[in-house]
């Protein structure tokens, strides 16, 4: 009886997934296929489930088999388990109730690494790198992250009282907190620059963010007067197309077409055009993108170049041309699939990589420039697909060196500052503090004090080397040479430390910021030296170079 129940469950399941392809004569063998290969898939899980040796986690292999499913399709189609959907509406949002902090598991410890800007738990003390022992009496120790979160996590204006321990202190402490709707500002920070610039930082595209920009642009043109804009969307990995669409129509006319998007039917296809008067369509406009600028990002950049709107400065964006659409299932879950290309007025595709196309391991790759396709702006300008989309002025990047991807994996630098803490509770604002020599010789004695583990690239690839060179011979012959490589290559702390020093001394100043004065002052501070800012200040200074950027070259 319960097979057939199953059968029929999964001939309903077919039929329903297929209902748009009834009528076509091509569609009776793909409804065959499905329902055959369901049907095997059904019988597999009920076999493992009778006969496999060990009893089977159900819902655990459901899950794992779902999400390796989607995975062969493309990273963005996924499952969004009942579990995991406030962490899903976070992301949509900006908002969930809670006491506003980021939390971790390090070394068995549950740490607060995050407190938010204005929030609950900064508001009530709470600091990067307080271990917490308590959340209403329930004890942490041998907790994970995740259980303390679901503890921290409630309705608005309940309270929750936190025990925890601070760095350098013997005593806990003991505080209650009242839980709010948290929502984080999407606007980092804006302010007026030189010549009458202004500048709006925007980290993501959660619902509501073009108000938060229209509202900053608004104050910074009305109370302070500027003549120009630098709108930095780097790191911004994107989110609503809706939110993009409205910032665009902030600057280009009602009835200019800002974004078509296209499916697997003609009957798919749409085009978005501006509906709103803009605010401005004449102030000189600059974008800031980097590698880290991604989907509704490049849409606000990609729309604006396309218009000869703005200039673009920066690094070439990610290139996320494909737009997802939440579809509820059942049990309060949800299925975020793939159902749709986007192009930028010009015509052109941003994505980078082709999904449908792999290779002999089955790995996607990136669109290689030689094959992708020269589009214009609406003045002429030529511009590309298949790539994210290129800045009108490429800004090289400082490169980070790798000793910090390892410091950053084991919270080096965090636990450094927190300890740094102690002997200064107070520091100089964002826009004057100076690391001294004095700082970072601390932190070096620190990281040498710390049992520091990194493993080196070059440290990898002699290796890989080694090996190659044993199996073709040339070892033997070449043995005192490479014997003297290996022994410069050793991982020298102290050296590595005092080589890469002007780096490692940035982003030192950038975790005590971000410890101190939070994101908005971590971003206050890097303005001071920034390659980006610099060039886009210059291009807004100049108004012959800013028309002619945005002009044809004959």
């Amino acid at each position: 009886m319960n097979r057939i129940i199953s059968k029929i469950v999964i001939l309903v399941i077919a039929i329903l997934a297929l209902a748009p392809d009834v009528n076509s004569q091509q569609s009776d063998d793909r409804n065959f296929e499905i329902i055959k290969n369901l049907d095997v898939f059904n019988t597999i899980f009920k076999e493992l489930n009778l006969f496999y040796v060990d009893s089977i986690k159900s819902k655990e292999l459901v899950e794992l088999g779902i999400r390796s499913m989607l995975n062969s399709l493309d990273p963005y189609t996924e499952y969004i388990s009942e579990d995991e959907m406030p962490k899903f509406k976070f992301m949509i949002t900006g908002e969930y109730a809670g006491i506003g902090s980021v939390i971790t598991s390090q070394d068995g410890k549950i740490l607060i690494i995050d407190p938010y800007e204005g929030m609950p738990a900064a508001n009530n003390g709470l600091q990067v790198g307080d271990q917490l022992l308590e959340i209403d009496g329930f004890v942490l120790e041998g907790k994970n992250s995740s259980e303390a979160s679901d503890r921290l996590k409630g309705q608005p204006n309940t309270k929750v009282k936190i025990k925890f321990q601070r760095a350098g202190e013997k005593k806990t402490r003991t505080v209650e907190i009242e839980r709010k709707l948290i929502h984080i500002d999407p606007v980092t920070y804006y302010k007026v620059m030189e010549n009458g610039i202004g500048y709006i930082a925007l980290s993501s595209f959660t619902d509501g963010c073009f108000q938060d920009v229209r509202n900053a642009f608004e104050d910074l043109r009305k109370n302070s007067g500027i003549k120009s804009l630098i709108l930095d969307l780097r790191d911004n990995g994107g989110g609503s197309m809706e939110e993009a669409l409205q910032m665009i129509n902030m600057f280009v006319p009602k009835g200019k077409v800002m974004l078509t998007t296209k499916g697997r039917d003609k009957q798919s296809e749409r085009v978005y055009r501006a509906t709103q008067n803009p605010i401005d369509t004449i102030m000189p406009l600059v974008v800031v993108i980097n590698q880290g600028s991604a989907s509704a990002s490049e849409i606000v950049a990609g729309a604006l170049q396309d218009q000869d709107r703005a200039v673009i400065v920066g690094r070439r964006s990610y290139g996320k041309g494909l737009v997802q659409t939440p579809r509820e299932l059942p049990y309060n879950s949800q299925l975020k699939v793939t159902t749709y290309k986007y192009y930028i007025p010009s015509g052109r595709c941003v994505q980078a990589i082709d999904y449908a196309h792999r290779d002999s391991r089955g790995y996607a790759e990136r669109i290689p420039d030689s094959l992708t396709t020269v589009f214009y702006t609406e003045k002429g300008r030529p511009v590309r697909d298949g790539g994210g989309v290129t800045p009108d002025f490429s800004v090289t990047e400082t490169k980070t060196p790798n000793i910090y991807y390892y410091m950053d994996a084991e919270g080096s630098m965090m636990n450094f500052v927190v300890q740094w803490r102690v002997k200064h509770p107070t520091i100089a604002p964002p826009a004057e503090f100076v690391l001294t020599d004095q700082d970072y010789e601390e932190f070096k004695e620190y990281m040498k004090g710390s049992d520091f583990k990194y493993d080196r690239q070059s440290e990898k690839g002699l290796t890989s080397l080694k090996e190659i060179m044993e199996f073709e011979g040339y070892l033997e012959a070449a043995s005192e040479e490479f014997k003297a490589l290996e022994k410069k290559l050793q991982p020298d702390l102290d050296r590595d430390l005092e080589l890469h020093r002007e780096s490692l001394s940035k982003l030192l100043a950038m975790e005590i910021m971000r410890q101190y004065y939070y994101a908005k002052g971590t971003l206050i501070y890097t303005l001071s030296d920034d390659r980006d800012m610099d060039k886009s200040i210059e291009v807004l200074s100049d108004k012959s170079l800013y028309d002619q950027t945005l002009t044809v070259t004959q």
